[in-house]
């Protein structure tokens, strides 16, 4: 055994089969044929970290990896680098976590591990946070994620980010969404805040239409599975239906009368929607209501298909809308905006004026959220004071002030009337790092080839949901 004296410790070259691999926040050390390979070719190049225990033992800290490679690759010594150190089991788990991360980042699965670990041992988050010089929200997501089976499993088995895992926890008990979300984080990682969102939006629909059903469930009327079209015949919905004085039925005409029924949707916006129907409308006394001139028949296959994809766009664009602005949130809480920030300002005074000069008229709502301003009344504006309070963020404030009034010009529209001024804003942000959904890209791909709408229908207001 050759001894080298350093600084705070000694290099020593040990038989690795002699060495005692203590436990470590990495619960797996995988080894592939390259890395043996090159240790059988090379060596460990690197020393190991390791300490002496009271009997002499050499155990290693961190190099777990180079120390079973070498094992495997029949080499009969290795450099370890000894220290004194605290055998403690906390001290132990931090210094892995930042040899780890100095060298060959732990993944998120191992991080998460190691908090848990951290703990167990009895230190807080706010401690954890310290002794790792991780962020406390980091660490949260991770305990989270540690004491959950589903997001425990997800990100050791698929190498989910912490965030990823952590969303997987608000669907648990959906396992078809974990699985869709899971593949998506693997294959288009840049969509999944997009997925993760129109899964929260399909559940919030979900539960509204589930409460207004045992709502009117509860008052007597049948619940339909699908609404009613041109060729069905068992329901009848009343906006076809007079009373025998020749008015319009309503729901309160048919409240207590027997065949009621209702199919209820929910649209994009999360209100619902109910359709009242009655099956034997003449036994209730009603008549069928007289249409002169009615054109009016059955969709074609092509209508049908048309007005799946404009339900499934406005509702795919309400949840872009969300992730969107959640991402301008956390965009302007960065120190240093991008180098072309100012030239953007410029483009909002100018090319977006009508937008944004609108959204300044009114307070700049939008704005004022986006920096996490309160604001007073609806025409309150608190930006100026808090550029006064704050100078070097005044950059910030105008930026906001331009994306905001954008932003309050965006709807479910855009999409349908791709505009090249909302292409090219959607593109900056994009330029700046912000993953486009598939909706939002239309309206990039499509800006300026025609002036007619992607998707039509003579009644747009019944096709929100």
């Amino acid at each position: 055994m050759n001894t080298t004296t350093a600084s705070q410790g000694t290099v020593e070259h040990i038989d690795p089969n002699a060495i005692i691999i203590e436990a470590n926040v990495r619960p797996s050390a995988p080894l592939t044929k390259e890395f043996v390979a090159s240790i059988r070719e090379n060596g460990v190049l690197t020393p190991v970290l390791a300490r002496r225990d009271a009997q002499g033992n050499i155990l290693v800290r961190a190099g777990q990896r180079r120390t079973l490679a070498a094992r495997e690759a029949g080499l009969s010594s290795i450099p370890a680098y000894i220290v004194e150190a605290d055998e403690a089991t906390v001290g132990r788990i931090v210094q892995q976590m930042v040899e780890n991360d100095q060298r060959e980042a732990l993944t998120d699965g191992d991080r998460a591990a190691a908090f848990q670990q951290l703990a167990f041992e009895g230190l807080s988050v706010t401690a954890i946070a310290k002794r790792t010089g991780t962020k406390q929200a980091v660490v949260k997501n991770g305990l989270a994620v540690a004491e959950n089976a589903v997001a425990a499993s997800a990100i050791q088995e698929h190498q989910l980010t912490l965030d990823q895992a952590a969303t997987l926890i608000e669907f648990e008990d959906d396992e078809a969404t974990c699985a869709e979300l899971i593949k998506i984080a693997i294959d288009d990682p840049g969509q999944f805040a997009h997925a993760a969102q129109r899964a929260r939006d399909d559940r919030a629909r979900a539960h509204v239409k589930a409460q207004a059903e045992d709502e009117l469930r509860g008052r007597g009327y049948e619940i339909l599975d699908h609404d009613r079209g041109y060729y069905d015949t068992d329901y009848i919905n009343i906006r076809e239906l007079t009373t025998a004085e020749g008015e319009r039925v309503t729901p309160e005409h048919i409240e207590n009368a027997e065949g009621r029924a209702v199919f209820v949707r929910v649209y994009f916006d999360g209100e619902p929607n109910v359709s009242y129907f009655l099956s034997d409308p003449k036994a209730a006394g009603f008549n069928k209501a007289s249409i002169q001139g009615s054109t009016s028949g059955p969709m074609t296959d092509e209508q049908k298909a048309e007005r799946r994809t404009l339900i499934a766009n406005n509702k795919a664009w309400a949840s872009a809308e969300t992730v969107r602005r959640e991402w301008l949130t956390e965009f302007l809480t960065r120190k240093t905006l991008p180098k072309d920030a100012a030239k953007v300002i410029a483009q909002g005074l100018t090319t977006h004026r009508r937008d944004v000069g609108a959204a300044a008229a009114s307070g700049n709502k939008l704005a004022h959220q986006l920096l996490g301003i309160e604001r007073g009344g609806y025409y309150d504006d608190k930006l100026a004071a808090h550029v006064e309070q704050s100078p070097t963020k005044a950059q910030h404030v105008s930026l906001a002030v331009v994306l905001g009034g954008i932003e309050s010009a965006t709807s479910k529209s855009t999409w349908r009337y791709p505009e090249a001024t909302k292409a090219a804003y959607l593109a900056q942000l994009a330029a700046w790092g912000y993953a486009l959904s598939e909706v939002e890209q239309i309206v990039i791909d499509h800006a300026g080839t025609n002036n007619a709408p992607l998707a039509d229908s003579e009644d747009d207001t019944d096709l929100d949901g």
